[in-house]
C-alpha cells in the first residue's frame, strides 16, 4: 500500500509566503519615503518663520525633480551592485540602512546641510531598495506563473499602505511640532522596517542571494576609481557654479537619458544574450518611452499638485484646516482600494487579459485625461477649488498608475535576459527617473495665470503618446516573443 502525502504550500493571499517579508520592508521604506516627501517641498519654500528654508518655488520644484529623478537613477547603481557584487537581497538590506541614515540627517541637521546630506543618502539608498525589492519579488515566481501580475499588484499594495500612512503622520507632526519631527518619524519608520525584514530575509529563495554576473576581482579597483572620479566631477560642477539648484532637474534629465541609452546599448550588445532575449529587450523601447511620458505627468503630484493644494485648494474640513501633506495620501487610499480589484481582474481574465503594451498605452491616455480635468477648475481663485474635485482627479491618476506601474515592474522581470535581471528592472526605473526629472522641469512653467494651456498641452501630449503605442502594439508583441 502506497501513501501519497501532499504538502500544502503556505501562502500570503494566494501568493508565495516569502512575499510578506519583501512586502513589509518595502511598505516601511515607502512610509519613510513618502512621509518625508509629503512635507519636503513645503519645507523648502515655506519661509523661515514657518520653519522652512525660504527657497523660491521654481528652485524648490527643480530640486524635487532632480532628487526624484536621482532616486530612480540610483537604481542603476543598486542593480549593478546586486548583479556584480552582492546579490539582490543583500543589496536591498544594506540600502535600507542608507535610507534610514538619510532621514536621520534631515531630522537632526539644520538648514541646507541637513537637506543636502539627507537627500543624497535617501536617493542612493532608495535606488538600491527599489530595484532590488522588485528583483527579489521576481525570484518568487517562474516566468509562466499566472499569479505573477497579481503578486506584483499585492506588492504594490504594500508600497501604498506605507505611502498612505507616511504623509498623514508626518503631516500632523509637521503642523503640530515642526518639520524636523516629521523627518524624524520617517527615520523611525525605516528602522521598524529593517527590524521586521531582518527576521524573514533568510527564508527568501537562493536566487535572490546569488550574484548572476560576478565582477572579476582584478576589475574592482578600476570600478572604485571610476566611482571616485564621478563624485569628484559632481563636486567640481557644484563648486564652479555650473550645476546649481535651479538647473538640477535639467542635469538629472540629461544624465538619465544618457544612462538609459548606455544601458540599453550594453545589454543589447552583450554576446551572452540569445536572439529571443535581444528581441525582448528591443520590444521594451516603445514602452520605455511611454512610461517616461506617463511619469512626467504623474510625478507632478509632488510639485504642481502640492503647490496647487497649498495655494488653490479649499482644505477646510468642518472648521478644521487639513494639513497640505494629507493630499499626498489621497492617491495611496485609492491604490489600497483598487490594487486588489485590479489583481483580481488580471487573475480572473488570465490569458485573456489585455497584452502589456495595451495597458501601457491606456495608462498614458488616462493620465492625459486626468490633466485635462484640471481645466474646468482654473480661475477659481485662492483656496477656491473644492477638495472633492482634486479627490476625483487623483482617482483618475490612480487608474492610470495601476495600468502601468505594477504591470511595468512585472514586465521588466519577464523580459529580462538571464544575465541582466536586476539591470533590466533598473531600465524600468530609469524611465521613472527621466519622467520625474522632466516633471520638475515642467513644473517650473506652472503658475495660476497659465493653468488651461499648461494642463491642456500636457494632457493632449500624453494621449498622443498612448495612441502611438497602440498603433505599434502588433510589432511590439511580435518582438516580445511569447511574453504578454
Amino acid at each position: 500500500m502506497t501513501t501519497t502525502e501532499t504538502t500544502k504550500e503556505r501562502t500570503f493571499f494566494g501568493q508565495p509566503f516569502s512575499l510578506v517579508h519583501v512586502f513589509g520592508v518595502e511598505m516601511w521604506e515607502r512610509f519613510s519615503f513618502y512621509g518625508m516627501q509629503g512635507i519636503l517641498l513645503l519645507y523648502m519654500f515655506y519661509n523661515t518663520t514657518e520653519g522652512g528654508l525660504g527657497i523660491p518655488k521654481p528652485t524648490a520644484v527643480s530640486i524635487i525633480g532632480a532628487y526624484g529623478g536621482a532616486v530612480y537613477l540610483a537604481t542603476i547603481l543598486g542593480a549593478w551592485i546586486a548583479d556584480r557584487l552582492a546579490g539582490a537581497e543583500r543589496t536591498l538590506f544594506f540600502s535600507a540602512i542608507v535610507v534610514m541614515a538619510g532621514h536621520i540627517a534631515l531630522s537632526l541637521l539644520p538648514g541646507f546641510a541637513g537637506l543636502g546630506a539627507g537627500l543624497v543618502l535617501i536617493a542612493l539608498g532608495s535606488g538600491g531598495v527599489k530595484a532590488n525589492a522588485t528583483s527579489v519579488v521576481g525570484t518568487l515566481y517562474s516566468e509562466q506563473d499566472i499569479r505573477r501580475d497579481a503578486g506584483f499588484s499585492l506588492f504594490y499594495l504594500g508600497i501604498n499602505l506605507g505611502a498612505f500612512l507616511g504623509p498623514l503622520l508626518t503631516g500632523l507632526l509637521q503642523t503640530s511640532a515642526g518639520f524636523h519631527w516629521g523627518f524624524g518619524l520617517a527615520a523611525l519608520g525605516m528602522a521598524i522596517g529593517l527590524v521586521q525584514y531582518s527576521f524573514g530575509r533568510r527564508s527568501l529563495p537562493a536566487a535572490s542571494k546569488t550574484v548572476p554576473n560576478p565582477l572579476p576581482g582584478r576589475r574592482r579597483l578600476q570600478m572604485a576609481l571610476i566611482a571616485v572620479a564621478g563624485i569628484v566631477v559632481v563636486l567640481v560642477l557644484i563648486l564652479t557654479g555650473i550645476l546649481t539648484a535651479d538647473n538640477s532637474a535639467d542635469a538629472v534629465a540629461i544624465v538619465t537619458l544618457l544612462a538609459a541609452i548606455a544601458l540599453f546599448a550594453v545589454i543589447l550588445s552583450s554576446s551572452r544574450l540569445s536572439a529571443v532575449e535581444r528581441r525582448r529587450v528591443i520590444s521594451f523601447i516603445p514602452m520605455f518611452i511611454t512610461s517616461v511620458a506617463f511619469w512626467s505627468l504623474y510625478q507632478q503630484q509632488f510639485t504642481v499638485v502640492t503647490i496647487y493644494a497649498n495655494d488653490r485648494l479649499n482644505l477646510d474640513l468642518f472648521g478644521w484646516t487639513m494639513p497640505v501633506a494629507w493630499v499626498q495620501s489621497i492617491n495611496p487610499i485609492f491604490i489600497i482600494i483598487l490594487s486588489g480589484v485590479f489583481a483580481a481582474i488580471w487573475t480572473k481574465w488570465g490569458a485573456k487579459q489585455p497584452a502589456t503594451p495595451y495597458k501601457f498605452a491606456a495608462a498614458a491616455i488616462v493620465m492625459g485625461l486626468a490633466f485635462l480635468l484640471f481645466i474646468p477648475f482654473s480661475g477659481t481663485g485662492e483656496h477656491g477649488t473644492p477638495l472633492i474635485a482634486l479627490v476625483g482627479i487623483l482617482f483618475v491618476f490612480t487608474i492610470a498608475e495601476l495600468l502601468l506601474s505594477p504591470v511595468g515592474l512585472s514586465l521588466s522581470t519577464k523580459l529580462a535576459p538571464r544575465v541582466f535581471q536586476t539591470q533590466m528592472v533598473a531600465l524600468f526605473f530609469l524611465s521613472i527617473a527621466l519622467g520625474t526629472a522632466i516633471s520638475g522641469i515642467l513644473a517650473g512653467f506652472y503658475d495660476e495665470k497659465n493653468e488651461p494651456p499648461y494642463f491642456g498641452i500636457s494632457g493632449f501630449v500624453a494621449i498622443a503618446v498612448g495612441g502611438v503605442l497602440i498603433a505599434l502594439t502588433p510589432w511590439v508583441r511580435k518582438m516580445m516573443s511569447g511574453v504578454r
